[in-house]
């Protein structure tokens, strides 16, 4: 598949199985993303805006379309597993990790504190990060595919509805102004639960669907 360049093109929807997803599909959608494509991908809470760590273009443009400037967006990062962590987080406790192993992969963002590297990549001063490695078959995959983290923001529709799970109405909102949407049907439609590991003990500071185990 050729990936035109961000603006020059016309959207493509991609649909794919939300169980058995069809490797030449993730293929196509792993090759837009390294490309420097943007890409709406389902997750195991709500459909999310996505790019690779290293598109700084990328997060610039994910920052335009959810109306946030870098410094006030909300992104975290998607990993397809835990192996990523410790490249752009600060040391934390082995009890920490036990519980992120534990819930993930899951419907959870693990707040962290970061290294060095994160205000270069997210282009703000943030000192901490936010970690997902989500229980969808699609979104995993990808990031398996192209072996780097995706930085992510919630799709937000309207100011009434914190997040929007209809496909259709996805893709009415966002026609040409990303590269692909994948369409795996409606998400959960529910927030992540949110979690402050960036002290000793840890702090749940917003209830998710699912228990912290």
């Amino acid at each position: 598949m050729k990936v035109p360049k961000f603006g020059t093109f016309f959207m493509t929807i991609i649909p794919i199985h939300p169980e058995n997803p069809e490797s030449k599909k993730i293929q196509d959608v792993a090759f837009c993303i390294s490309s420097g494509g943007i890409v709406i991908c389902p997750t195991d809470t709500n459909y999310a805006i996505v790019c690779k760590l290293s598109n700084r273009s990328g997060i610039e443009q994910i920052c335009k379309l959810v109306g946030k400037k870098p410094d006030k967006a909300n992104l975290s990062i998607i990993c397809s597993d835990l192996k990523h962590i410790s490249d752009f987080t600060l040391q934390f406790s082995k009890s920490i990790y036990k519980m992120m192993n534990k819930n993930l992969p899951g419907p959870f963002t693990f707040i962290l504190n970061a290294n060095n590297k994160v205000p270069k990549l997210f282009l703000n001063k943030k000192k901490t990060i936010g970690i997902r490695v989500p229980d969808n078959e699609i979104i995993n995959k990808i990031v398996e595919y192209i072996d780097e983290p995706l930085v992510c923001s919630s799709v937000n529709l309207n100011e009434d509805s914190e997040y929007d799970n209809q496909i259709d109405e996805i893709e009415l909102m966002f026609k040409n102004k990303v590269d692909i949407i994948i369409d795996s049907g409606n998400c959960p439609n529910q927030g992540s639960g949110v979690v402050d590991c960036t002290a000793e003990e840890p702090v749940i500071i917003r209830e998710g669907f699912l228990t912290l185990e």
